[in-house]
């Protein structure tokens, strides 16, 4: 089980229980938090105009509500803002959605109920998770319309995964014997008002971007092993005298994962001096895709570390608006609300993943073009030249996935347009950003897939596995199990998919980002 308290949930948290059947709990401190939140708004807003309690909302928040309309008030938030299009996230990104908002929740600064809160770890624990539509929110009020979703199954009605598969949530809970809860206060508010459904696309993203940096990494290092190159362009000497530490991170991880290379060469001269031609047959330098790793690899390094904190962050504050301070006796307006950092942060996302999907495939293009690496077969064809294509078809599937990247890498940060009458004047399009950050983290372990075959193909064609070091020798008998070597022409689309698959769920663990503070 693991223990909500609203202080330190993590990307790698919420990706376990994305991909798990763990059950949550709530910690004692927070479930204390809760009440006493509860029970001072509980106390205090009939003598007062409170926002979203007994004011409309948005522009409408001059309009006073009468006290016997108060509870209809919030089921009519949640059910007017249940306006998106039944195209959803998958379950994963789903429990990542739900499992932030709880945590948001229970930080005792939206002063919902403990039975409010109770409710939503049954529903669960029970695999009762709202179904989260791609389209609809702006990212400013927080996500409205996804997290209106989630509400919505929260009372009982709406779309929701129940073990993983979708079916109407009055069905779930009949199946599940749980009753659907019903609102109190400003719970129809404090449920859809928040950044939660973007930190939560954008916690798995983090995720899925970290482990398709470690392949790439991996993958660099392999071609440079393979082509038998120098090892100076990952020397400490050499990255050291460059000022960023993603850099001189990756080159160390590239050193550690070199170790025991029979094939990578050391630079002890430039060339050989007794040497009297005028032109060197062998290439002083290699190509910039394989002797810039560091330099290209740690911009991405240092954008997802600090994308990483940024997201955890948000996991970990209250997005909620008003802000309920119990212990000051205070309430304050304002926008937490707004989703500008995670907006920001996933735009870097999409760019870096680009420039990965974009380095996967100069360094495919490298492999197959034996014009270029003057070692291998075309295409890396083992079989005969003319009548076999070898990897030829893989790579247009790799060429065109890129630049679909390309195309998505836009900003959406700088996308604002205004809505509610105005009232949202400038907003954040952070879930937006987050879903299309995700499709380009697909679409770059698709690129790196590819990838892989190409770099496992020419280990074969050069003989050289036995050369390999330690690590990649693992690697490359790790990989070969799920995909043999392309001899014969045959399709491989099944075979790819499956090797995406495996590469997306088996980070290596070589790169750890430290963003929760104690």
């Amino acid at each position: 089980m693991l223990l909500l308290n609203g202080y330190n949930l993590t990307s790698k948290d919420l990706n376990k229980l994305s991909k798990s059947d763990t059950k949550i709990g709530i910690s004692e401190e927070a479930a204390e938090k809760v009440k006493k939140s509860f029970e001072f708004l509980k106390s205090v807003y009939s003598d007062l105009n409170l926002y979203g309690i007994n004011t409309g909302l948005g522009p409408m928040a001059q309009v006073r509500i009468s006290d016997d309309k108060l509870v209809e008030l919030q089921y009519n938030l949640v059910r007017s803002h249940t306006s998106g299009f039944p195209n959803y996230l998958d379950n994963s990104n789903c429990k990542a959605v739900f499992v932030s908002r709880l945590n948001s929740l229970i930080r005792g600064h939206s002063s919902v109920s403990g039975d409010l809160i109770d409710h939503m770890v049954n529903m669960y624990n029970n695999e009762i998770i709202p179904c989260i539509p791609i389209h609809g929110g702006v990212g400013a009020s927080g996500d409205l319309v996804q997290l209106a979703h989630l509400a919505l199954a929260v009372i009982g009605e709406g779309t929701v995964y129940f073990k993983g598969q979708q079916m109407q949530a009055s069905e779930a809970y009949v199946a599940a014997k749980l009753q659907p809860s019903k609102l109190v206060l400003r719970e129809g508010l404090a449920l859809i008002n928040g950044t939660s459904a973007m930190t939560g696309v954008g916690a798995l993203n983090i995720v899925n971007a970290t482990t398709a940096l470690e392949w790439m990494l991996i993958l660099s290092v392999m071609i440079n092993e393979a082509m038998e190159a120098f090892d100076d362009h990952l020397s400490a000497e050499l990255n050291a005298v460059k000022k960023h530490a993603g850099q001189s991170e990756i080159a160390r991880l590239a050193r550690e994962i070199l170790k025991g290379s029979k094939l990578i060469r050391a630079r002890n001269n430039h060339w050989d001096k007794e040497e009297s031609n005028d032109f060197f047959k062998e290439k002083v330098q290699e190509y910039y895709s394989l002797r810039c790793i560091p330099q290209i690899l740690g911009p991405v390094y240092d954008t997802l570390s600090n994308a990483a904190g940024v997201i955890e962050n948000e996991l970990n504050s209250t997005s909620d608006n008003p802000i309920i301070d119990f212990e000051s006796e205070n309430i304050f307006h304002g926008g937490n609300f707004h989703g500008d950092y995670i907006s920001l942060e996933m735009d870097k996302l999409k760019l870096v993943m680009t420039r990965l999907s974009m380095l996967s495939e100069r360094q495919l293009n490298y492999l197959l073009n034996n014009r270029l690496n003057g070692k291998l077969p075309s295409f890396i064809n083992l079989q005969t030249l003319g009548l076999n294509f070898g990897l030829q078809g893989l790579q247009f599937t790799a060429t065109s996935t890129t630049s679909e990247n390309q195309t998505l890498s836009t900003s959406s940060y700088i996308h604002s347009i205004s809505s509610n009458n105005d009232n949202q004047d400038i907003v954040s399009m952070g879930f937006n950003s987050a879903c299309i950050a995700a499709r380009i983290i697909e679409n770059t372990l698709e690129v790196i897939t590819i990838e892989a075959v190409a770099v496992l193909q020419a280990i074969d064609a050069l003989n050289v596995k036995d050369r390999l070091s330690d690590y990649n020798l693992k690697v490359y008998d790790e990989l070969r199990k799920i995909f043999p070597v392309i001899t014969s022409d045959r399709p491989t689309s099944l075979e790819l998919e499956a090797l995406k698959n495996y590469l997306k769920q088996n980070g290596k663990g070589l790169i750890e980002f430290n963003t929760i503070s104690d």
